[in-house]
């Protein structure tokens, strides 16, 4: 049997004479469900403990309501306590708080984990508090669990909308939830729900919204809209008022209902569900007809099977928009067995085979039994409802509005001529147009636009406009699209490729489309120039730019570093100013004459300029003069580094009229702002810096300031020490673990540099690596690093930890000397560690850079047991098609992929991408930068081979790594 009696409470002795009269604490298996009115944490507290006290082995489950019912009656404010006994079926109770668990969906999968292990049949669910998205912990069951029957209902609170409380015997939560798992075997469950929707008037869509509040609708603050087409009454009553008039969202196949819980301050709204941007709203009201005409049908075949007891869970907008039809069903339902509940903010759906659904203004119940057999009825009864004056009022309400609706429909109908008249221009206009919505997302082109780029209609309508501009331009028409919108016509030019590859330049104008007073997108018209500019570019390019070099002249580049200054005003950065002045020009002009030496200054300009970083703008101003603006990055040690490449690259013999030159230059630079606010002074202070230049005898650098001299200087001081560094002992190496990610065993390290100056202290290695890369310094410090960590692994190998590995990075100055596969031999042979313990780590430029020799060198590498990886992958220029051609062991992801490494994020398709290739290639791979356990089991999920991180350790000491390694021994012993 699955036996309910139920009583209202009033106080301890009534309680204990209830319990002891029908002996209730002589079953075992004794369900105690609590429906409050009187949700204050004290009285639940206090009704808590003389029910432990009385029915210490009962299992218990409840919540706050907006609504009790009582034996098939309705009460407010009461409290109602059902005892439901069952002979053959055991219970047990949950209670779990949101903040213990990543999110509701994980709470989901926990809750379905347990009772997987309990063999459930059903499980009754009490949510509580609007911080619980209901609908993710339902699918986190669903995921785990499927087959499992739901039943329960969200928490109320008299409908304050504020929170609820949920409860078992363990403890109250209002941010979490309560269950009861009824274990299977033995139980006879039949779920049900009831909601029957009308969807009335037109769609909304969510255009900006975070979790549960909506802050717009088609970019319109959501008040407005429901003070709109609801008024200002529906507004004022709100949260009461939302339960009768939701909106509608279609979710999974199913249209769910969605109800206002809260206006907010700002014009935005909070709702009982997660909505996302792009779902899409519409008004609706409950079909009450159908409500009743199903009702009914289900109250006739439940009374066939004759259930034992009925749990109801109804929904509040029930009570209030139908009460008549709510209080006569619920006596129905109390004729066929026991019926109690509550009236619940949300009822939650179940139908076998599909995802469990939170839904409103429905009635869900759980009809159980554990006498199968015995409850069949044979003569069936006739369940109707004598429809009210009010109701029959609703009805006709009803019918009007659907005929208003298609009153509507046929209005729209004649705006379709209107639509031919306008279709008509569009069509037949020389200059192509278009037209896209508020998201650049094309919805219409004409026949000159298919002419003229050569996509047709179905190849492009619904694609962004901008996929279609080139990169560097999407900022650009991005901003003008915008303007549009704001209601200001635009013309701009754009570079654009035609479908066949040919680029072309088109003048294109943007203006809104209006309807109603609002923008609901933009129309484009266009035409190409390609012609015209090219006779405008001459023009320029005579008045602009010097006819010798072709570089931009004085007036060009002033006006360009004005330009570049505005920027750098408005970001706040630093740009810097180079004047470039060629030592002794004049005896070039005077031996050679003016001819050539024109010659060799164009020959200067081609080799400055194939030096240069983006971001970089050379001009000439006069004669030997060259000046130059860096806008990316401009540190005191990028303009250094840039200022050296230029006189390198200058101080190349030079070959004119069978004679063969040495030219210098002097360069001085000024910085913005600290050097000036306005190109002159900025331009004035960089010759300033270069007569100093020459003054101290030429091929140099001089920064205006003595502050950025000294700047100067202080990198040139960190060179001097890092020559000697190796001398002196001043290097050390770290090493940080590496584990397999399969059996989580630790199988090597990776061997990391650190610099310990005794005057500067820890030196990062972002400092002097790259310096000494410049310095050539890198090849000696690279073979101490490389023989120094072979050393080392042995030395452990001979301690007992035969199989450890050590990786080793290789630079690609290193890697690219003649002498480095003897090195690498040199350092095995001092060591005595075998080969096939040692991996290479090469950057994928370094491996890029000469093709063919690197094949070589890896190849002989492997030849000798070497192993070689590829590390950083992913982060590099490479083509893949090379990658097949690597003759390399292991793929190193790049750590800024591991970083963001989370689920439902591009860094995951790449991540997985990546190791797919690996298997296929039928190489290991090997993440770095792993910092979190989530990020750990995304990877073991992906069958990412090995992982290295700050998560499983940060670099070590010698001794540190050692001592890491005794414990690895004593626990894997």
């Amino acid at each position: 049997m699955a036996k309910t009696i139920s009583c209202l409470y009033k106080n301890t002795s009534q309680l204990n004479r209830f319990i002891d009269l029908n002996k209730l604490d002589e079953y075992p298996n004794l369900l105690v469900q609590v429906f409050t009115g009187n949700p204050e944490r004290l009285n639940i507290v206090k009704l808590q403990k003389e029910l432990a006290d009385k029915l210490p082995f009962a299992q218990m489950a409840g919540c706050s309501t907006s609504g009790e019912i009582h034996e098939g009656r309705i009460t407010e404010k009461q409290t109602v306590i059902c005892f439901t006994v069952f002979e053959k079926t055991e219970l047990k109770s949950f209670l779990f708080n949101r903040t213990d668990f990543k999110n509701s969906f994980e709470m989901g999968k926990t809750l379905a984990r347990e009772l997987a292990l309990f063999n459930t049949e059903a499980v009754i669910i009490f949510p509580a508090g609007f911080d619980v998205d209901s609908t993710a912990l339902l699918e986190g069951i669903n995921e785990t669990h499927p087959d499992i029957a739901i039943s329960g209902g969200l928490a109320g609170d008299n409908g304050l909308f504020q929170k609820g409380l949920a409860f078992t015997q363990d403890g109250i939560t209002s941010d979490g939830l309560a269950a009861v798992a009824l274990q299977s075997g033995h139980l006879s469950v039949r779920p049900f729900a009831n909601y029957q929707w009308q969807e009335i008037g037109k769609s909304f869509t969510v255009t900006k919204a975070e979790g549960s509040i909506i802050y717009s609708l088609d970019h319109k603050k959501p008040l407005n809209i429901l003070k709109h087409y609801l008024g200002e009454a529906f507004i004022k009553d709100l949260p009461e008022s939302g339960t009768e008039f939701p909106f509608l969202l279609k979710y999974r196949g199913e249209k769910v209902s969605v109800f206002i819980i809260k206006p907010l301050g700002n014009g935005a709204i909070k709702v009982n569900r997660k909505v996302e941007e792009g779902d899409t709203l519409t008004f609706a009201y409950a079909n009450l007809e159908d409500i009743i005409e199903r009702s009914l049908q289900e109250l006739k075949e439940l009374d066939q099977l004759a259930p034992e007891s009925i749990f109801i869970y109804n929904c509040m907008a029930r009570k209030q928009f139908a009460r008549d039809f709510t209080e006569k069903e619920l006596e129905m339902f109390q004729g066929i067995a026991p019926a109690n509940g509550f009236f619940s903010y949300g009822e939650i759906s179940f139908r076998k085979g599909r995802v469990p659904l939170m839904v409103g203004h429905s009635l869900t119940y759980l009809a159980l039994s554990e006498n199968i057999a015995e409850s069949k009825k044979n003569q069936p009864k006739l369940y109707s409802y004598e429809k009210t004056a009010q109701f029959k009022t609703i009805t006709s309400l009803t019918h009007l509005m659907h005929a208003s609706q298609d009153d509507i429909n046929a209005l729209n109908s004649s705006l379709k001529m209107s639509e031919q008249y306008y279709k008509s221009l569009f069509d037949n206009n020389a200059d192509f147009v278009y037209s896209t919505d508020l998201k650049g997302n094309f919805t219409s082109i004409n026949p000159a636009f298919e002419k003229t780029f050569g996509f047709m209609q179905d190849e492009i309508i619904g694609k962004t406009a901008l996929s279609y501009v080139r990169d560097a331009d999407v900022q650009r028409v991005r901003m003008h699209f915008y303007r549009a919108l704001r209601g200001k016509e635009q013309y701009y030019n754009v570079y654009i490729n035609t479908k066949s590859g040919e680029t072309n330049l088109f003048q294109l104008k943007n203006i809104p489309i209006t309807v109603n007073g609002e923008c609901v997108g933009i129309y484009g018209i266009g035409r190409n120039i390609t012609e015209q500019k090219k006779i405008e570019e001459k023009i320029t390019e005579l008045a602009f730019f010097d006819r010798d070099t072709g570089l931009p002249n004085r007036m060009k580049f002033t006006e360009q570093l004005e330009m570049q200054l505005k920027i750098a005003r408005k970001k706040q950065k630093k740009i810097a100013v180079l004047s470039i002045d060629i030592d002794r020009f004049k005896i070039i002009n005077d031996s050679l004459g003016h001819f050539a030496g024109d010659m060799v200054l164009k020959e200067i300009s081609e080799r400055i300029e194939r030096v240069l970083p983006s971001g970089s703008y050379l001009g000439r101003f006069s004669g030997d003069k060259f000046t130059l603006v860096l806008s990316r990055e401009a540190t005191i040690e990028k303009v250094m580094n840039v200022s050296k490449k230029i006189l390198d690259e200058i101080s190349h013999p030079i070959s004119q009229s069978n004679q063969e030159f040495i030219v210098t230059a002097s360069i001085g630079a000024s910085l913005h702002p600290d050097d000036g606010a306005d190109e002159h002074l900025l331009l004035k202070n960089a010759d300033i810096a270069t007569n100093r230049s020459k003054q101290q005898g030429g091929n140099r650098v001089t920064f205006f300031s003595m502050e950025m001299n000294q700047q100067a200087m202080v990198r040139l001081e960190l060179e001097s020490y890092l020559r000697k560094a190796l001398q002196k002992n001043e290097f050390f190496l770290c090493y940080q673990p590496l584990i397999d990610l399969e059996t989580g065993n630790l199988y090597g390290s990776e061997a990391l540099i650190r610099w310990n100056h005794p005057k500067l202290g820890l030196v990062s290695p972002g400092e002097f690596i790259p310096l000494a890369e410049e310095t050539g310094l890198i090849k000696d410090i690279g073979g101490w690093v490389l023989r120094s960590a072979c050393k080392q692994n042995k030395r452990w190998q001979m301690l007992g930890y035969k199989s450890l590995s050590i990786s080793v990075n290789v630079s690609a100055y290193q890697f690219q000397q003649p002498g480095f596969l003897q090195e690498v031999k040199m350092a095995l042979e001092l060591s005595g560690m075998e080969p096939q313990y040692l991996t290479l780590e090469l950057t994928e430029s370094t491996m890029l850079r000469n093709v063919e020799h690197s094949i070589q060198v890896m190849q002989a590498l492997q030849n000798i047991g070497v192993k070689v990886s590829i590390d950083d992958f992913g982060t590099g220029y490479s083509s893949l098609s090379y990658l097949k051609d690597l003759p390399i062991n292991t793929l190193k992801i790049d750590r800024s992929f591991i970083n963001n490494l989370r689920l439902n994020t591009s860094d995951v398709a790449i991540v997985k991408a990546i190791i797919t290739m690996g298997h296929g290639l039928a190489v290991k791979v090997v993440a770095e930068g792993v910092e979190t356990q989530e990020q750990i089991e995304l990877l073991k999920e992906l069958k990412c081979h090995y992982a290295q991180g700050f998560y499983i350790h940060k670099p070590l000491m010698t001794r540190e790594f050692e001592e890491g390694l005794s414990k690895y021994a004593q626990t894997h012993s």
